[in-house]
């Protein structure tokens, strides 16, 4: 299989990244992707954007070259109660929301997660399989699966050379778990420069070890995926900064 949506990337806006919005939909556009969620990391991470990057987001086209692209954010989890690094003001500007967390006890950790997806804005839980941040992958698919917000995997998490740990393996059990009670993934490249979009190798090699289910991946399906970033069903169960 092979997917042309990739729903975690980054721009220069995010300060450790190397290419414009308009480079990567350029690629994007050469090499079969047909959308593309650009996804810069929120204020507290050093050297990204500010608020009024997100909130302002509404002025980007949502097609470049024949691509379909989704303007969003990675917003970093502050504590232990779910809370992040981007306030409703900036959160309204964007089509998608990756939350990702900060490191604790398998019991802070696990709770920071769950409490993130009663975000109404937060639409996916990044990376959730670094051993130096421990989860408890039975709870949080349960809570996933439960508050409507994917769970993610991330191809570059999968690279033997970065910095996360246990990714394999944890990756392995989550999708077991996750294929067991029928609870939908996205898979990211996380991309930071454009030659990383819609890099899924790594992933593609989980995915094929636990026979996870087409049906339960978004890539494969756009109407899918919007079913999932559409802030709508949410909206209600205010969380925010």
């Amino acid at each position: 299989m092979r997917f042309t949506l990739d729903t975690h990337t980054h721009t220069i806006a995010s300060g450790h990244a190397y290419n414009t919005i308009d480079e990567m939909a350029v690629y994007a556009a050469g090499h079969g992707v047909t959308h593309l969620a650009i996804t810069d990391h929120a204020p507290k991470m050093p050297g990204s954007a500010g608020v009024l990057y997100f909130s302002n987001m509404g002025i980007i086209p949502r097609k470049k070259y024949g691509v379909n692209i989704y303007m969003g954010c990675e917003v970093n989890i502050m504590d232990y109660d779910g809370r992040i690094d981007l306030s409703e003001y900036g959160l309204k500007g964007c089509d998608v929301v990756i939350a990702s967390l900060k490191p604790g006890s398998i019991e802070q950790n696990t709770k920071a997660l769950i409490n993130a997806m009663d975000n109404p804005y937060v639409n996916i839980i990044g990376h959730p399989d670094d051993s130096r941040y421990p989860v408890d992958y039975e709870q949080l698919v349960r809570a996933a699966g439960e508050k409507h917000v994917l769970l993610e995997l991330n191809n570059t998490s999968l690279s033997p050379t970065g910095p996360r740990q246990g990714a394999y393996d944890n990756d392995v059990t989550m999708l077991k778990l996750c294929k067991e009670a029928g609870v939908c993934i996205s898979i990211g490249s996380d991309a930071h420069i454009k030659e990383s979009i819609c890099d899924f190798d790594r992933a593609y090699k989980v995915i094929e070890e636990v026979g996870f289910p087409k049906e339960l991946i978004v890539n494969s399906n756009t109407e899918l995926y919007e079913s999932y970033i559409g802030k709508d069903s949410k909206i209600n169960k205010m969380y925010l900064l």
